[in-house]
């Protein structure tokens, strides 16, 4: 699982939701108990479920919303931001994402994001755009000090048509913190 380190980029790929929102709700928790900033960039349904897991876990979501120590995004809304033509642009990808992460990391020592963007844009066949936006987190990621989890449904794994966008996805991780390298099985994880 990944570590809430400010370099690291993480991936999971999962075959039911349920099973990624038990490791969100995990990764997340780690962060929000150690006085950092969870922020989730999540579809409805993920958001709704990890918000029900937190709660559970005993964690106030309006005491953190208003202590900005929860910040929770619209993974849809946002990535609409910055899509122009099926392409992720640099420019509006920094005015919709860095000031949430520029804010987080200015109050608080740990910051932890979780995205569904990627897994969005791959679903509607817009692979280079999401790996493009991999990269773009991994510049972000030069700027400020954040932890990644990005999620793909392991139904990509056996897409063949895009084997070289999953390649470079697991490279865009593995280049990150507790990523991916040569010859691990990304199953395993």
């Amino acid at each position: 699982m990944l570590s809430d380190g400010p370099d690291d980029h993480g991936v999971v790929f999962y075959a039911r939701d349920d099973d990624l929102v038990g490791q969100v709700t995990e990764y997340l928790l780690g962060v929000m108990r150690d006085d950092g900033v969870a922020v989730t960039l999540a579809t409805p349904g993920h958001r709704a479920a990890i918000e029900a897991r937190l709660e559970q876990a005993g964690v106030s979501l309006t005491s953190a919303r208003d202590h900005g120590t929860y910040v929770a995004l619209d993974a849809e809304e946002v990535t609409s931001r910055f899509m122009i033509n099926g392409f992720a642009d640099p420019a509006g990808f920094w005015r919709a994402i860095s000031p949430v992460i520029k804010k987080a990391t200015r109050q608080h020592h740990k910051v932890a994001v979780f995205g569904d963007m990627v897994a969005l844009l791959w679903a509607r066949d817009l692979t280079d755009a999401a790996v493009d936006l991999e990269a773009l987190w991994n510049e972000l990621a030069a700027q400020y000090p954040f932890s990644l989890l990005c999620a793909y449904p392991a139904d990509v794994l056996s897409a063949s048509e895009h084997a070289d966008e999953l390649i470079e996805v697991i490279a865009a991780h593995a280049d990150r913190g507790t990523g991916w390298g040569p010859g691990d099985d990304v199953l395993a994880r």
